[in-house]
């Protein structure tokens, strides 16, 4: 079930009967308003392993970023409602060489013919929301941006200037342009209020921060984040903080990041200890 408009990420039940179901239809105004939910879609449900591919495309040619993973349920194991994101990993492992190929023969190149076909050369980034299932790879959404916190956990891998990529797009010249990354993987845990993803409480005093982002090969990326009067960092948001970090593989990766989560605090903080498991 699927709000037909702009939801934040959270506009999705996956519902396991009829019941749920009809039970989602009656609630999704409550959970992303009228508008969003002023049409809903039902999906076939699709079983296997969620992965997303983005891309930068210049019209014709493109090159693709590392395959990334979201967690979108706010609960561990999967549980709970579904959030923007709850955080993300990027490994080589989350495709093989042959399932990379077959989503770039059937679907990222016709997309991008199809394009050019219909008199839109599509420059920028393509995103590919994916379920790799028994049947081979499904696309469940396609976006032209990056994805949060998808993005987070590419960007920290990214050698190139992303400047020079933009101009590279823009001027159709990615297929000329080595676009290089850091080996290993990287891992981003998204820090939330209470509330969410309901109505977040806002205003509490975030401990932390210094410690936590003066960690070797960490980044902590701010979203809903806010000065109080004091100019202390208060939560200002439902998702406020992208604890981020590379690593040789993906443990380490991830070691790290939940060692600088750990240095922040605030009342109400919710996060998830399952990301990448």
């Amino acid at each position: 079930m699927k709000a037909d408009g702009l939801a934040a990420g959270k506009g999705v039940v996956v519902a396991k009967s009829r019941t749920e179901a009809i039970a989602a239809c009656e609630e999704m105004e409550s959970l992303v308003g009228s508008a969003a939910s002023e049409k809903i879609l039902l999906e076939e449900c699709l079983v296997g392993r969620e992965v997303s591919l983005l891309a930068f495309a210049d019209g014709e040619h493109f090159s693709l970023m590392p395959p990334v993973r979201d967690h979108k349920r706010i609960g561990e194991g999967d549980t709970g409602p579904n959030t923007g994101g709850m955080g993300t990993i990027t490994d080589d492992l989350l495709l093989t060489d042959d399932q990379t190929r077959e989503i770039v023969d059937t679907i990222i190149r016709p997309t991008l013919h199809g394009c050019i076909r219909d008199g839109f050369p599509f420059r920028g980034i393509l995103f590919l929301g994916l379920m790799m299932t028994n049947a081979g790879p499904k696309v469940l959404e396609y976006n032209v941006r990056f994805g949060d916190p998808e993005t987070q956990a590419i960007i920290v891998r990214l050698k190139t200037d992303l400047v020079e990529i933009c101009e590279a797009m823009l001027s159709s010249r990615v297929g000329d342009l080595s676009i290089d990354w850091a080996a290993g993987s990287s891992a981003c845990i998204v820090l939330a209020s209470e509330g969410y993803p309901g109505k977040p409480r806002s205003g509490d005093k975030i401990s932390g921060l210094e410690n936590a982002a003066s960690k070797k090969n960490v980044v902590v990326f701010h979203a809903g984040t806010a000065f109080d009067n004091e100019r202390n960092f208060v939560t200002a948001g439902g998702r406020v903080l992208g604890v981020t970090s590379t690593g040789t593989d993906l443990q380490s990766a991830l070691n790290t990041a939940y060692s600088a989560v750990s240095d922040i605090s605030w009342p109400g903080i919710q996060y998830r200890r399952d990301i990448g498991q």
